[in-house]
């Protein structure tokens, strides 16, 4: 995962003890650079130790931001005493920057209260924080008023909040793939590409027989093709796959992974039924599967807007998303429930997993046709799910986040699948029909609810349901 780097203003006031901003700048470049964040900040030399107080400071302070505006991710502004309010306002204003704001208040010592020591962040934190609202500045708080660089919480809100930073960069122009038309059956995955241009989000499509013509032309023989089928047998188990089969499979993988290149994508939504089983002979869940265990998300179904959430999730984690269908009742357990999918899940979900056939389209289409299904159970741990849409009668985005617990409850199934445990499941399963959403769900092995519903209800200016 690329290294996060931060701008950093160290907020100071002359009517307090300067020795504190001067050790404050200290304490959390010290901090960032131990957790592995980069940082951008005014010198020592640039202005007095370093910090934010004048108007002069200020405009040093935003020329150095805009400098380096490429590398920032997002801006922590940390205040050891009071802080200049507008200092602080003036350099956000004047860099131009677009990113997520945290704002950090090193908490006073109830023994250390005198003259020399009282650093007053907790008012000043007010005062930044007004002044920035004034602007139209969003910005993120800590989940305590006050809280020291340098503690166990503030390491916990730099991860939350470089999942933020991450987010909002991540969906910047972002490009997504449709190939081929939405499943004829399936008009719950309708979405409007016009809403998503609005928040930068750009889908490029192509028709299913243009890959499926690329693929006639390759030859058995094709160098591409050769390692595309050897990086199949090394993803998974393809012992009881028809090298036919697997051929077909690897021809297919190769002709999306360079469209993927040409168009330079963050992810796809393929067709995946019927035509490519009827037509082709394969069903293309491993190659999903193994681009999405790749970091570069492929969702089922031409399902662009659960494609979205996958995208969303491996942003916040770093970690690979999969697409799940909201599937059974577990049982008479209100917070339980089965998901499913055929699958395509990336084989880091699984305890086990191995290539097999897809056994519902099977036996309409013939088991020798549904090859290319990643199949296995998925592994117990906590999750963090995620369902974006686009509301085209309100002309919003709207979201769904929230976490829950993969489990070790029986259960003797197939394709990939898992029992899902969630807080109030059924006031959640309300919401969802409730409001229209659709029956997939992405998901990701991570907990990062808190992280993906700041951004993008704070940053993106989406509408959030953030399920607790």
């Amino acid at each position: 995962m690329k290294k996060t780097n931060f701008a950093v203003i160290i907020g100071n006031r002359g009517f307090f003890p300067d020795v504190l901003a001067k050790q404050g700048r200290k304490d959390i470049l010290d901090v960032l650079k131990k957790n592995g964040y980069g940082s951008v900040a005014l010198s020592m030399q640039d202005t007095k130790y370093g910090a934010v107080e004048t108007f002069a400071d200020a405009k040093k302070c935003a020329a150095l931001f805009a400098s380096k505006a490429d590398k920032i991710d997002g801006i922590i502004v940390s205040l050891p005493n009071f802080g200049d309010e507008k200092g602080v306002a003036e350099a956000i204003k004047r860099s131009g920057l677009c990113v997520p704001i945290l704002i950090q208040a090193e908490p006073d010592v109830v023994g250390k209260m005198n003259l020399a020591n009282r650093r007053d962040s907790f008012c000043g934190k007010l005062s930044v924080c007004n002044n920035l609202c004034q602007a139209g500045i969003s910005y993120t708080l800590t989940r305590s008023h006050t809280v020291s660089v340098k503690s166990a919480q503030f390491k916990k809100e730099l991860d939350e909040f470089a999942s933020v930073c991450r987010i909002v960069r991540g969906l910047n122009n972002v490009r997504f793939g449709a190939i081929g038309a939405r499943t004829g059956a399936f008009n719950t995955v309708r979405f409007s590409e016009k809403l998503l241009e609005l928040s930068g989000i750009a889908v490029e499509t192509i028709d299913l027989s243009e890959i499926l013509g690329r693929v006639a032309l390759l030859s058995d023989n094709d160098r591409g093709v050769k390692r595309k089928l050897n990086s199949i047998k090394d993803y998974t188990s393809t012992s009881s796959i028809p090298d036919a089969g697997l051929l077909r499979m690897a021809k297919f993988g190769y002709v999306v992974d360079r469209w993927i290149k040409e168009m330079e994508l963050d992810g796809t939504a393929i067709q995946c039924w019927t035509s490519l089983e009827e037509f082709f002979g394969i069903t293309p869940c491993a190659v999903m599967s193994m681009m999405s265990e790749g970091l570069v998300p492929s969702a089922c179904e031409v399902d662009i807007t659960g494609l979205l959430g996958m995208y969303i999730l491996q942003l916040a984690s770093g970690e690979p998303s999969a697409l799940l269908d909201w599937n059974n009742n577990y049982g008479d357990e209100p917070d339980k429930c089965v998901v499913f999918h055929c699958s395509n899940l990336p084989k880091s979900f699984f305890k086990s997993q191995k290539m097999d056939y897809q056994e519902i389209i099977a036996g309409v289409i013939g088991k020798e046709n549904s090859y290319g299904t990643i199949v296995g159970r998925i592994a117990p741990g906590p999750t963090t799910y995620c369902r974006t849409t686009t509301d085209d009668e309100a002309g919003i985005i709207s979201v769904y986040v929230g976490q829950g617990q993969f489990t070790n409850d029986k259960l003797d199934t197939f394709g990939g699948y898992g029992v899902l445990k969630v807080p109030n499941l059924q006031n959640l399963l309300q919401y969802v029909c409730q409001m229209g959403f659709e029956h997939h769900v992405a998901a990701n092995r991570s907990e990062k609810a808190d992280a993906i519903a700041e951004a993008l209800e704070n940053y993106m200016g989406w509408e959030v349901y953030l399920h607790v």
